[in-house]
């Protein structure tokens, strides 16, 4: 596997034409972009259903003190996600949407949804994080999965957990990560960068079938010489991977907010 290089240099939107663009500016999820559950076939609808409040311009990601775990045999972990895409088989089956674990089969039978599914562009997000040591706030685009098991690759926009971010710096861990795909090879790492991303701060990521570039603050810190070519599902979610299953309830709500999302695609002078 190559090496991938990191480069300088500004990201240019002028090859590319909006195609999704959300402000969260209603009361409630659009779902006409977004389904408010986190790979909803894996486990049962009242596991998977995101926790989330919404004021003007700002969707607020929770994990509520009372939020059981999302899937019992993955132990405590909890999420609030929403994503623009769903794919699974009928219940039993092991064909799904982000097939992240080799022990996964479909509890809940979900229709086939493509809110928004790229298969190259430019997609960008305001994330401001948590500094909760045991919470990740992540944005990710993964293999919707339906025509092929095999197209389940992931471009990882950003991962900010808690414990590696705050007012003397921030690391932030990105890259790509093969899963089932056999033409790509997992190529993760986590940047160091002179930010709070406690505060505002924005990650994208531009690709094609060839290379995947990475950006924070319209600055490009990663190239990754790999890229996908497939439909790929924008998932936007706050994790909490809790030390047991004792919790306390002064703790609660634990937060993390998103601003504006924005996807594009090439135009045809590319």
């Amino acid at each position: 596997m190559n090496r991938p290089t990191a480069g300088t240099g500004r990201l240019d939107r002028s090859g590319y034409e909006l195609e999704f663009a959300e402000d969260f500016t209603g009361t409630e999820v659009d779902a006409h972009r977004w389904m408010a559950h986190y790979l909803p076939q894996w486990t049962t609808p009242e596991r998977s259903a995101a926790r989330y409040d919404l004021v003007p311009g700002v969707l607020r990601l929770r994990i509520d003190a009372d939020q059981p775990a999302w899937r019992p045999d993955d132990g405590e972990l909890r999420v609030s996600n929403l994503q623009t895409g769903s794919f699974s088989g009928e219940v039993g089956s092991d064909r799904g949407t982000h097939r992240h674990r080799p022990d996964l089969r479909v509890a809940t039978a979900v229709p086939t949804r493509q809110l928004y599914t790229p298969s190259s562009g430019l997609v960008e997000a305001r994330l401001r994080a948590t500094p909760d040591p045991t919470c990740m706030l992540a944005v990710w685009l993964v293999g919707l999965e339906e025509a092929a098991p095999d197209q389940s690759g992931e471009i990882c926009i950003a991962e900010l957990y808690g414990h590696t971010v705050g007012p003397d710096g921030s690391t932030v861990r990105l890259g790509v990560k093969a899963h089932h795909d056999p033409r790509l090879g997992t190529d993760m790492a986590d940047v160091p960068l002179d930010l709070d991303a406690t505060d505002w701060h924005s990650y994208a990521a531009a690709w094609d079938a060839g290379e995947t570039r990475l950006y924070v603050d319209d600055e490009l810190v990663r190239v990754v010489p790999q890229g996908l070519a497939y439909p790929l599902v924008l998932m936007v979610d706050l994790f909490e991977f809790p030390a047991g299953a004792d919790r306390d309830p002064a703790a609660y709500p634990k937060v993390a907010e998103v601003g504006p999302i924005r996807g594009y695609r090439p135009n045809s002078d590319r």
